[in-house]
């Protein structure tokens, strides 16, 4: 294609500075945490495919809604949400620096499809199907939502016949893949800032947790102190790098405390997991049959496969299914796997910590009793941080001190209020008993792995005595 702009189709890198298009003529859509979403003839070509339009039939926190109701928003509109956010992020940045930068349409609109884009190769069940329920099938192969993304876009623009510049789909997939292990490296030599608004690698903060966060909070009816809006009137591009005022480092700071309370309270919630644990086992026990995961290195069966997998289980009448069919049934019937205990591994113990398994806990039982299997038990292991591993989050960020000022700086340790918190992952290693009748057996396990392994009983407290009587 040649250099030019049309505002029904593509844009060209050349293509620069053009007047806005009228937003009232624009088709737009009313979001509950936004307001008018207006989306351009180039978002409308993607959202109005079949492969698009999945995104509404994947839960945005998967199974979360079996403790919280009202989380029952999908990817679909989590992805106009940061759509429109991206906008918003480039066109406040081409407002404020746009001729020093040299922001174009190009970039505009690369952009914002990025942040439309970012989660259409997303798999059921929030994040459960890769990384619970693959890593049992694929015996150590690597699969990421954000390599399907990009093989999912391409496959879209070939079957739908898009009308898209190359160079923009090239882009898009690389700001896609920009935060994952799998991220190539960018063709754009200059611009890399443009790589930190949707997904950043850099330093995790970007549109995709502004939108999601306020979202599941919202959702979940929790309360959100924090304010996204006034971290993107205020960021400012220094050496090709998005950067921050200093005054506004404990608004960032409240960014990942957020984000790892919604990993505690919602994400990893004791009766989440459960449930979660159950829906792996049940698509463990169906693959072979259904060949769930056949389908993740080919974009044109993998948009097939969304949260309905659940139903497909659960009133097909076939024998091979039966087991997984008694699990869901389970569910609906909150006969979950039952909660023993739970405990956070020591700060001292962190660096070196190993995931616990049910066959750690199965050979920490003592002898008499009941015989415990490892397939009795069930074991979760939680890591919560505030993105950047054991590592102090605001290190990785560049600050500035006024507008008046070319100098971007990192805020350290030391220098940061004493009133924050020092050590920065949580990990908590949470076991169920999958039968109720095993529950004292399982606890008393549990707790002989705590003794054997660190010396004490890690745990808070006992397994309640009202757990114990549940059969």
């Amino acid at each position: 294609m040649g250099a030019y702009c049309n505002e029904n189709l593509s844009f060209s890198p050349d293509c620069n500075l053009s007047p806005s298009p009228d937003l009232r003529l624009s088709k737009h859509v009313h979001d509950n945490v936004h307001g008018n979403i207006y989306l351009d003839p180039l978002a409308l070509k993607f959202i109005d495919t079949e492969q698009f339009q999945r995104l509404r039939e994947l839960k945005q926190l998967g199974l979360a809604h079996m403790v919280y109701p009202g989380a029952v928003h999908s990817r679909f509109e989590h992805s106009l949400g940061v759509y429109w956010l991206a906008g918003e992020a480039i066109q406040k940045l081409k407002t404020y620096q746009g001729s020093e930068l040299g922001i174009d349409r190009f970039d505009v609109q690369t952009v914002k499809i990025a942040g439309l884009l970012h989660d259409v190769g997303h798999g059921p069940f929030s994040h459960l199907f890769e990384r619970e329920f693959l890593p049992k099938v694929l015996n150590g192969f690597t699969w990421a939502h954000e390599e399907m993304s990009a093989k999912l876009i391409d496959h879209i623009v070939d079957v739908h016949h898009i009308d898209v510049e190359s160079e923009m789909i090239k882009r898009v997939k690389e700001m896609i893949l920009a935060s994952s292990e799998f991220a190539p490296p960018k063709s754009a030599k200059e611009k890399q800032f443009l790589y930190d608004i949707v997904a950043n690698g850099r330093n995790g903060i970007d549109v995709d947790k502004f939108d999601y966060i306020v979202r599941d909070s919202r959702a979940c009816g929790l309360g959100c102190s924090f304010d996204f809006h006034r971290l993107m009137e205020t960021m400012r591009v220094l050496g090709d790098e998005i950067c921050y005022r200093a005054k506004d480092y404990l608004s960032i700071h409240k960014l990942f405390v957020t984000r790892a309370d919604l990993y505690r309270t919602v994400y990893t919630h004791s009766k989440v997991k459960a449930v979660e644990l159950m829906v792996v086992d049940a698509l463990l026990k169906a693959n072979s049959y259904l060949e769930i995961s056949s389908s993740i290195q080919d974009p044109s069966e993998y948009w097939k496969l969304d949260d309905s997998i659940i139903k497909t289980i659960e009133t097909a009448p076939d024998e091979e299914l039966r087991e997984s069919r008694d699990l869901i049934l389970r569910i609906r019937r909150r006969k979950l796997y039952q909660f023993c205990n739970e405990y956070s591994v020591p700060k001292d113990k962190l660096e070196h910590f190993k995931n616990v398994t049910a066959r750690d806990i199965a050979c920490s039982q003592k002898n008499g009793g009941v015989l415990l299997k490892e397939d009795d038990i069930a074991v979760s292991n939680v890591r919560i941080d505030l993105t950047r591993g054991r590592q102090n989050p605001l290190e990785s960020i560049n600050f500035f001190k006024d507008y008046d000022s070319e100098e971007k700086f990192p805020i350290p340790d030391d220098r940061i209020s004493h009133l924050l918190p020092t050590s920065y992952q949580d990990m908590i290693v949470r076991v169920y008993s999958k039968k109720p009748e095993l529950v004292v057996a399982v606890s008393e396990a549990f707790e002989n792995f705590q003794l054997k392994v660190y010396g004490v009983k890690a745990q808070v407290h006992d397994t309640p005595e009202k757990k114990k009587r549940r059969i």
